[in-house]
């Protein structure tokens, strides 16, 4: 008895070592615990997850999964990437900073201890650009902001990232102002701003403080012109169009074109190729379920598939793909051969 409470003691122990570096695994019940970040609690990022956690957690005997509330999304990659967490919450416009050192990674690269990889896109955000009704006419795209006080967006934000990326790639050299989102619609209004960004979920559904500001303010969307669609796609990024409907008020255009990009929860390679591979089949198989909880699933409900190769394609070049996820879009023949050497050992 001696010998197996000594054993027991210090199998404990081992195992409190193994969790603050890698997935825990009980041999008992054969279950795997995931400390899985997502962004602060009150977020869609957070209610996604939660939404996300109790179908896999109901459906995946062997995995048990909790969520890990952060101060934002970049704050999951570097928990992440510093060996804190198990599964983070990824955009690629994080990822494409964290890539090129730069942005909100500057620096960060060289202490990190792991790279993390893409094994899941959830949702799109789209990001553009509100100016005031009444000069509208005066405005023939993006390019005439140039020089104009503009609110991006929070700092730390992945949405102004987003913004600020598009806007950099036509040269549109603005002037940023911060300001307290309660702020925006009235600042607007006053001159204090010549425009702000104005940005939806899932192509469905406005952001909140967006919403609030229209309250504020006559405000239109201000679309890229043609010239500058196609410099955006050849740079990479793609550019959607949606119903003007999806806003609050009028927003004074037939269609308001919009830059995406994907929001994911990711896991790395101590997660196998076949239980993530596992995961995905059960996401798709609850997709409906996932959607009637949180709208943002509708893209995944809708085409699961397709999410997954669009959010790849945003981000191939940049972060490696978990060899699940390749194993699943091969499957449905959304993957790209040319892919083949971006799937993470």
């Amino acid at each position: 008895m001696k010998t197996l409470a000594v054993s027991t003691v210090a199998g404990l122990a081992v195992m409190g070592a193994t969790l603050l570096t890698q997935p825990q695994i009980t041999s008992a019940q054969e279950v795997t615990q995931l400390r899985w970040a997502t962004s602060a609690t009150g977020s869609a990022g957070h209610r996604a997850k939660v939404n996300l956690m109790a179908v896999l957690n109901r459906e995946m005997d062997n995995f048990n999964i909790n969520v890990m509330p952060t101060p934002g999304a970049i704050a999951t990659i570097r928990g992440y990437a510093m060996g804190e967490f198990d599964g983070y919450y990824g955009a690629d416009i994080a990822f494409n900073e964290l890539a090129n050192d730069t942005g909100r990674f500057e620096g960060f690269r060289d202490r990190m201890e792991r790279e993390p990889v893409q094994s899941f896109w959830a949702y799109t955000m789209e990001v553009g650009l509100a100016v005031r009704a009444s000069d509208l006419e005066n405005y023939s795209g993006w390019g005439d902001l140039a020089g104009s006080p503009v609110f991006t967006g929070p700092a730390p934000w992945d949405v102004r990232a987003q913004l600020e990326r598009a806007m950099n790639t036509l040269e549109v050299g603005h002037e940023y102002r911060e300001l307290d989102l309660g702020l925006a619609g009235s600042s607007l209004d006053d001159g204090t701003i010549d425009a702000f960004i104005a940005y939806t979920a899932s192509e469905s559904s406005v952001a909140p403080w967006v919403a609030e500001a229209e309250l504020s303010v006559d405000m239109a969307i201000l679309n890229p012109n043609e010239s500058e669609v196609q410099a955006l796609r050849d740079a990479g990024m793609e550019v959607v169009s949606l119903d003007p409907g999806v806003f609050q008020s009028d927003v004074h255009v037939d269609e308001v074109m919009l830059v995406p990009f994907f929001y994911g929860f990711h896991l790395g390679p101590d997660v196998s190729e076949e239980d993530m591979y596992n995961m995905l089949v059960t996401i798709e198989e609850n997709a409906e379920e996932l959607a009637r909880a949180d709208s943002v699933f509708a893209q995944i409900r809708d085409d699961m598939p397709e999410m997954q190769r669009r959010g790849v394609e945003a981000s191939i070049n940049d972060v490696r793909v978990h060899p699940g996820l390749a194993r699943y879009m091969r499957e449905r023949d959304v993957w790209n051969s040319d892919w083949d050497d971006r799937i993470a050992d």
